[in-house]
């Protein structure tokens, strides 16, 4: 297979982020992600690009952005949170286990990372967002299974995606990344109030550790500032930071 089956696809032409006010940040962040795997692509003929990043970062749009570019396949890592956790057991834990806890990877890797990566379909059952907890606590999982073929590249798109124990089948990591102002408006626009301040108040903690300890913006290969605005602290100096090719 000959690299130009990376990129295929016609180049994007719209502002995925919509109502983001620096509408050339999505494309400058495609292109950013598109040369990175160009360059990823040079010895191998299948890639897994990690798309990390904190809730409400643009972690998903940046992804599906990417997928349509390029012709990637998505595997969402919320499909594979940790469902056998109850909500009073996650507040019981410190944000350490967490962030730890929060994505089954070791199903991921089994049932989706490794089929696709070796030019394998895949199938798995996602966590059921909507079906709400069982008696227990626990949440179910869907009953109609998802598929994916396998394509040249494969996206994790999600929170904890780049973690260390998936370091072996990761070719690229990609973070993304806004201020907590941006980051806050977008999930306030998607979700209900109560949910959010409950959900803020489990995961914020977990978050903090994961992305400050764990895997802190250096360990990334590549990071993307969606919203256009230097991140706090001083942490990505620039909007864009290729640090794998610096």
């Amino acid at each position: 297979m000959g690299n130009e089956s990376f990129f295929s696809a016609p180049h994007l032409k719209r502002d995925p982020f919509g109502s983001d006010p620096t509408p050339a940040m999505p494309i400058l962040a495609v292109d950013t992600v598109v040369a990175a795997i160009r360059a990823c692509s040079v010895n191998a003929q299948r890639l897994v690009v990690a798309i990390d990043g904190r809730s409400g970062s643009g972690k998903s749009t940046v992804a599906e952005a990417v997928a349509q570019a390029i012709g990637a396949v998505i595997v969402p890592c919320d499909d594979f949170f940790a469902a056998s956790v109850s909500n009073a057991e996650w507040d019981r834990r410190a944000p350490e286990q967490r962030a730890a806890d929060a994505v089954d990877w070791r199903r991921l890797k089994r049932e989706a990372i490794e089929p696709l990566r070796t030019g394998r379909a895949a199938r798995w059952f996602a966590f059921d967002f909507l079906a709400g907890p069982r008696g227990d606590g626990t949440y179910p999982l869907q009953r109609t299974p998802t598929e994916r073929a396998p394509k040249p590249v494969v996206l994790l798109d999600g929170a904890y995606s780049a973690r260390p124990e998936l370091a072996d089948v990761l070719d690229l990591s990609v973070l993304v990344e806004a201020a907590p102002i941006t980051r806050e408006a977008r999930l306030a626009a998607r979700e209900a109030p109560d949910f959010l301040r409950q959900w803020h108040a489990r995961w914020d903690p977990a978050e903090e550790h994961y992305f400050g300890h764990v895997r802190p913006p250096s360990a990334f290969d590549v990071v993307l500032q969606t919203d256009g605005a230097a991140a706090d602290c001083g942490e990505v100096p620039t909007s864009i930071s290729m640090r794998m090719f610096l």
